[in-house]
């Protein structure tokens, strides 16, 4: 049975199903797109901005890539309890003084690790759940999990795409201020239910930072990634909200986490990351 407390658990799954078949869907047909569109529309005034950089990446060379990456989609995103991919985020929190980036690349290097934070948690969870740590885990659960974890792999990628195009390296570690806790929460995970709670945390972090961002962003083509990629994070949290048996938007007019409570109109920036803390790995 799903983690929705509800009379008719098939339907409950069924239903959960549907919203991660229709997520999954939209990001393929119209997010995906939308931003590797900004993505390369972005490179391009980069490249535009300083030509005489060979190590600037063409348009062409990223979308092939992102069109792979895209493609994978939720056979991507399935992970194996005896190996770890060498292309997965590592939890080392980079040093502060780093590349040094500043203006929109801060912000990429903060939307990367953000979002490998969430390839992370979603990946362990898989991991325990496969172990047997987490006691049942539903099939619609672990399609959601899935599922989400391939979406965030694609906006990190973005972001990397953005950063290796500008010459500077590609951020593989998770958000340095927020993966302490994030592993402390984790290890206090015992069921599904304490699982999805941590992912609400880490999707509303998310979504908040980009909410955020998009004010402080200079450039259009920086503000169309981040405006494409807000609103999957925002699915996120409210397939999130059902499968917890709460309403499917953002609330808790006194929680930091925004976990429970009555339903909000706005959604809210308490929780947002600045990119100061952030340089780069």
């Amino acid at each position: 049975m799903s983690i929705r407390r509800r009379h008719n658990h098939q339907i409950a799954d069924a239903e959960l199903m549907a919203m991660t078949n229709d997520l999954d869907q939209m990001h393929r047909d119209q997010t995906l797109p939308a931003m590797q569109s900004a993505v390369s529309e972005w490179i391009d005034s980069i490249r535009e901005s300083d030509s005489d950089n060979p190590r600037r990446t063409s348009r062409r060379t990223f979308l092939v890539g992102a069109a792979g990456v895209g493609a994978g989609g939720v056979l991507l995103a399935a992970c194996s309890s005896s190996s770890k991919s060498s292309s997965s985020p590592t939890t080392a929190a980079p040093s502060s003084s780093g590349g040094g980036l500043t203006g929109d690349l801060a912000v990429a290097a903060m939307a990367a690790s953000l979002e490998n934070l969430g390839v992370f948690a979603y990946n362990a969870g898989l991991q325990a759940a496969q172990a047997g740590k987490l006691g049942t885990v539903p099939p619609a659960v672990a399609t959601f999990a899935q599922t989400a974890m391939a979406q965030h792999k694609d906006h990190a990628q973005a972001w990397n795409s953005v950063l290796t195009g500008a010459g500077k390296p590609a951020v593989t570690a998770t958000d340095p201020a927020l993966t302490p806790t994030v592993q402390q929460k984790f290890a206090q995970v015992k069921d599904v239910t304490g699982l999805a709670e941590l992912a609400l945390l880490i999707e509303n972090v998310a979504a908040q930072t980009y909410q955020n961002g998009i004010a402080v962003l200079s450039s259009s083509q920086a503000v169309g990634v981040a405006a494409t990629i807000q609103p999957v994070e925002m699915q996120h949290a409210a397939i999130l909200y059902y499968a917890l048996g709460r309403y499917p938007g953002i609330q808790g007019d006194q929680s930091s986490s925004y976990a429970m409570g009555a339903p909000l109109a706005f959604n809210p920036t308490t929780l947002a990351r600045p990119s100061a803390d952030y340089h780069g790995s």
